[in-house]
């Protein structure tokens, strides 16, 4: 595909040549863009376009008409309530009925259109219309809580593109994302969404990738840079070769996990529902007994049962109680998602906020998963540029990781590579090949060839001087340690206080030689994340342990343990082991939320009481297994998310005991002081609204 490239450049060309958007454009379209701090209060003109809060609004607005003409239009204004009950009872009154036909129970729902159905009767229109009123208000609050936490939650999808500009025989064809396959070629023009996960081939712009990473500012990107599907093209024509398919692109990720994140519901609201049904037969009866038992056992009057049996209909529903529940759920999760942190259902908000423990993976996690050179030390006879470019060259036609490593680092030191011939793996020593005639070989320190030219070493008797240059690496925002002078090497000993100290600081070291003789050493080094050291602390702070499980050696992790502050360190686990640690966990400590990014974390994401992956560079099969994903891997997020489910746990007790509490007193009051309907209405409806509101507060 690439070699017709060139046929394209009139294309690429005409392209570039459109009205460019600009960074300051690109940073205005990132407003449009769900983004980690955007959407903190509630938007009410979204509210008001809900289509139940127009039927409540509706109703309140006529219930208001009736109320007004009464004294004097009292044919018209019951006519006008009659339209009232309609219009804001419909929804309701149809959820009520499909409930009792479909699954023989009684909702809340239910309840309340016998009510106020029942106040009309005797003559309280505008007491049951404003019963309806209000009910149908807390009911549009909900579903707008509802609504708002499916539009954060899928708002990438929205951004998911349907075809692509493919460049075939140097033509643009338009094609189906679904089409596209990884090492295609396509154009991207300015304003467009990036229709694939791929690298810029040539071109550059600035991409606002707010939707993916979370970045507040459009991203310089250039020929190299990885760009993501569903990202927004902002200011020039772009290449891009394609190097994943639809499915198999972060959309294609999270596109499952997107449609199952509102299907679980926490066990709390499980049991609400179950006890609904119970309750509201209770109430059922309870209204019965006292319109037939009271009249005959208490001698009131038939319209003074009723009525009492209306009032008591009215504030014994449980609404205010069912609905201290989801909405609070739903607004945690829905601030959650703004942040890139995407759950799969509501039941794992909750168990998240008893997190006792939260254990990270080390590679991938901790750390960036990509190892870096930080330290190169070569012997007197070969210079620092000889070694590092002979040993790229060599290196550069293997994958192995560490390899690559040494290849980027030539790269980013401008370093030549030269032709390698006779490029071979060999086992126990690493890799060797041929450059300008010179066979170079390349082992790990604990490898044979070490062990060879320690023996060597010591055979010859021979003081060397071993030249030490750092890379200049950050870690953390400071300079990686390393030896910055020559260091006089005598035979063995010093050799290992040498390697023993790079060892020491978590480093892998390589072990180069020049036909056959000693040349230098490559140290290199999985990077920290610049935010694990934070994120570690706002958890000790928080009260919760954090603990490492890794397959990495004891020493590497004991390293990595200390700089990022982790208490709690087990190194050389299977991914069978680190099941069992998290079993262990979970019974010395309590919950536990396992964070993880790769196929061997899959078992312990399950094991754990939350499993968390991370979404830009885990594998598929963690993101399947884990209950929720850092869309854009921002660890240091996880103490804000458990403090928000905490947040969530407190608001859920204050609603039930809130509403409990309003809910005897109305119980109390309506059969020991005679509270009127009308009071009844307000004080059941108010505090259903109130604890609705309390719940909206965690989208903030």
């Amino acid at each position: 595909m690439r070699t017709k490239l060139s046929e394209g450049n009139v294309i690429y060309m005409q392209a570039i040549h459109q009205p460019l958007q600009g960074k300051q454009q690109a940073k205005q379209q990132s407003a449009h863009t769900p983004g980690p701090k955007r959407g903190k209060k509630p938007n009410f003109r979204a509210m008001l376009q809900n289509k139940e809060m127009q039927a409540a609004l509706g109703s309140g607005i006529m219930m208001l008409i009736a109320w007004g003409i009464a004294p004097y239009f009292a044919t018209l204004s019951v006519i006008i309530y009659i339209a009232a009950y309609g219009i804001g009872g419909w929804t309701k009154a149809k959820e009520g009925v499909e409930t009792l036909v479909k699954d023989r129970d009684l909702d809340v729902n239910l309840l309340m259109i016998a009510a106020s159905l029942g106040a009309a009767t005797i003559g309280y229109w505008n007491e049951g219309a404003m019963l309806i009123f209000i009910f149908a208000l807390s009911g549009a609050l909900e579903s707008y809580a509802t609504e708002r936490s499916h539009k954060d939650i899928s708002s990438l999808l929205a951004l998911k593109p349907e075809t692509a500009l493919r460049i075939e025989d140097g033509q643009m064809n338009v094609v189906a994302i679904e089409d596209l396959k990884p090492g295609d070629l396509l154009l991207v023009k300015p304003g467009e969404l990036i229709p694939a996960d791929g690298v810029v081939y040539r071109g550059s712009s600035f991409i606002n990738q707010s939707s993916i990473t979370g970045e507040s500012m459009p991203v310089d990107k250039s020929a190299g840079d990885e760009v993501y599907a569903g990202t927004v093209n902002g200011e020039g024509a772009l290449y891009v070769e394609v190097t994943k398919s639809a499915e198999g692109s972060l959309f294609g990720k999270i596109i499952k996990l997107v449609e199952e994140a509102q299907a679980e519901v926490p066990d709390s609201q499980r049991f609400m529902e179950r006890f609904e049904g119970i309750y509201a037969r209770i109430v059922v009866g309870v209204t019965l007994l006292v319109i037939v038992g009271a009249p005959l056992l208490l001698g009131w009057t038939w319209d003074e049962a009723f009525y009492k049996a209306m009032v008591f209909l009215v504030v014994a529903s449980p609404c205010a109680l069912v609905s201290s529940i989801m909405p609070v759920m739903l607004s945690a999760m829905s601030s959650s998602a703004r942040r890139g942190i995407l759950f799969k259902g509501g039941a794992h908000m909750e168990n998240i906020a008893h997190t006792r423990v939260v254990a990270f993976d080390k590679t991938g996690t901790l750390t960036m998963g990509t190892p870096k050179v930080t330290d190169i030390l070569t012997a007197p006879s070969v210079s620092r540029e000889q070694l590092l470019s002979a040993v790229a060259s060599v290196e550069n036609l293997s994958m192995h990781p560490l390899a690559r490593a040494i290849v980027e680092q030539a790269s980013r030191e401008n370093v030549p590579l030269q032709e390698a011939e006779h490029v071979q793996s060999i086992t126990g020593h690493g890799i060797e090949g041929i450059v300008n005639g010179v066979v170079w070989k390349i082992g790990r320190l604990d490898g044979t060839m070490w062990a060879q030219e320690m023996q060597t070493m010591e055979e010859r008797g021979a003081t060397e001087t071993l030249a030490v240059t750092p890379t200049g690496e950050l870690q953390n925002g400071k300079a990686v340690e390393s030896i910055t002078n020559d260091v006089p090497v005598n035979g063995e000993a010093d050799w290992e206080t040498v390697c023993t100290r790079l060892e020491r600081e978590g480093k892998t070291i390589s072990v180069v030689t020049v036909n056959g003789e000693f040349a230098g050493l490559i140290a290199m080094r999985d990077m920290i994340r610049p935010q694990a050291a934070e994120a570690v602390n706002k958890l000790e702070n928080m009260g919760v342990k954090v603990a490492m499980l890794t397959g990495d050696r004891a020493r590497s992790a004991s390293v990595i343990a200390g700089e990022t502050g982790v208490s709690l360190v087990y190194a050389d686990l299977l991914p069978e082991d680190k099941v069992k640690q998290v079993q262990a966990l979970r019974e010395q400590y309590g919950h536990v939320l396992m964070v993880g990014d790769g196929v061997n974390d899959a078992p312990a994401l399950a094991a754990a009481t939350v499993g968390m992956g991370m979404g830009l560079s885990g594998s598929g099969t963690a993101i399947e297994v884990a209950d929720a994903v850092l869309m854009n891997d921002n660890i240091e997020e996880i103490a804000w998310v458990i403090g928000q489910a905490r947040r969530a746990e407190r608001t859920v007790k204050y609603n039930m005991c809130f509403a409990i509490t309003v809910i005897l007193a109305l119980i109390a009051g309506n059969f020991l002081q005679d509270i009127a309907l009308p009071l009844g209405v307000v004080g059941h409806e108010g505090s259903t609204i109130l604890v609705i509101l309390n719940g909206l507060r965690l989208l903030r």
